[in-house]
């Protein structure tokens, strides 16, 4: 399972509405590690300010990454996170995370971070069954 889902939201799921927010609480605690992650490179961004922040380092065991993955592979959880933090995330191989603005959706950089050959260039053979 990849969310630890309360009683009270999945009732409110069940009764067709769902608070936003309440499903963001819920990701943060059940996806602490991949929460961090994010919040660290949108705080790098805010600060550092440029083009995007991204993470380049891999997490420290197959639990972590799990959570990553599960973060960044869900539409729902993907857009709730981007939404939240108001900013477009993007995704490598299994930890290269980026933050980028909202404003940057025909930005060079995140056309170059997303391109093919960016894919293609980020593989490694120690991240091949990550």
């Amino acid at each position: 399972m990849s969310l630890d889902v309360s009683a009270a939201l999945l009732e409110q799921a069940e009764r067709g509405e769902v608070d936003e927010q309440e499903f963001v609480d819920c990701v943060r605690t059940s996806l602490p590690y991949a929460w961090e992650l994010i919040s660290s490179l949108v705080a790098q961004l805010k600060v550092d300010g440029g083009d995007f922040a991204d993470n380049l380092v891999p997490p420290p065991s197959e639990r972590e990454r799990g959570q990553l993955l599960r973060a960044l592979a869900s539409d729902a959880i993907r857009g709730a996170l981007q939404r939240h933090f108001g900013v477009r995330l993007a995704f490598q191989n299994c930890h290269r995370v980026a933050v980028f603005p909202l404003d940057a959706a025909d930005s060079a950089s995140l056309a170059d971070f997303t391109s093919v050959r960016s894919q293609i260039l980020n593989q490694s053979p120690e991240l091949r069954d990550c």
